[in-house]
């Protein structure tokens, strides 16, 4: 079965997602202002172990009946014999929110990966997130993004990410997130490798954009734990349940500190 809807280059995502844009649309008639895919398929750092990151476009917030409908809805599309389908994550940005820059603080109706729960939450709220889809943003239906999200100076986005870098690392140092697990670990190496190069170029790439340039500006003691977490990626959502190496927790919690504390 093909489709003439190709906003990717896998055909078996986007009928996936062809179903996901069908629905919301029906569901939400003149609410629907638009749809796109952020994150590794906007910034084209994907491949088969990726997660598909969404943001929807809307008028005004949801109400309760339509959180209801687009439940059943997302249930229908996880069920569709896809990979694809059960890695689905993203939210649905009230327009006014998506085009203020200074609303970050406001939570939105969102959808954590493969959950068919709704829950509010500040998660793709962020100018890391409208950067990505205004510059990258893979249009799933509706307008240009650039038409709902200004741009973004980069002294403000590299604020954000410095202020997430610290406190993601006081979450990890007070045990309230934990690199006790595979995927947990390399995660974290990978993500503080591209923060880290997103501080140099005002730019948000892909974690393996993010691992190469740090193997060859930062300290090369590095080197092997970066390989090692870029070894982790095949079937990345199985490593969540395999528990992490000791030493390498160590080496990550050294790194982080590192990180923190660069150039």
């Amino acid at each position: 079965m093909s489709s003439l809807f190709n906003p990717t280059q896998n055909s078996e995502l986007n009928l996936v997602l062809e179903a996901l844009v069908t629905g919301m649309k029906k569901i939400l008639g003149e609410k629907f202002l638009g749809a796109y895919l952020g994150g590794s398929f906007a910034h084209g750092g994907w491949d088969t172990d990726s997660d598909v990151d969404f943001d929807v476009v809307i008028a005004s917030d949801l109400t309760p009946n339509e959180l209801a409908e687009l439940k059943v809805h997302h249930a229908r599309v996880f069920v569709i014999e896809s990979y694809w389908a059960r890695h689905l994550e993203g939210a649905y940005f009230p327009a006014d929110i998506l085009c203020d820059l200074e609303r970050t603080d406001q939570p939105i109706w969102y959808l954590d990966n493969g959950s068919l729960n709704f829950e509010l939450s500040l998660h793709d709220n962020t100018l890391v997130n409208r950067w990505v889809l205004r510059e990258k943003g893979v249009i799933l239906a509706g307008v240009d993004p650039k038409i709902w999200i200004p741009p973004i100076p980069g002294e403000l986005l590299k604020g954000e990410i410095r202020q997430t870098m610290f406190d993601w690392w006081a979450e990890i140092e007070d045990g309230s997130y934990k690199l006790d697990n595979r995927w947990a670990q390399t995660f974290a190496v990978l993500m503080y490798c591209r923060m880290l190069h997103s501080l140099v170029t005002g730019e948000v790439r892909s974690k393996p954009m993010g691992a190469a340039w740090a193997k060859s500006a930062l300290d090369p003691i590095w080197r092997a734990l970066i390989d090692d977490a870029l070894s982790a990626r095949p079937n990345q959502y199985e490593k969540y349940y395999l528990p992490a190496d000791p030493e390498k927790v160590r080496l990550t919690h050294a790194f982080i500190a590192y990180a923190i504390n660069w150039p």
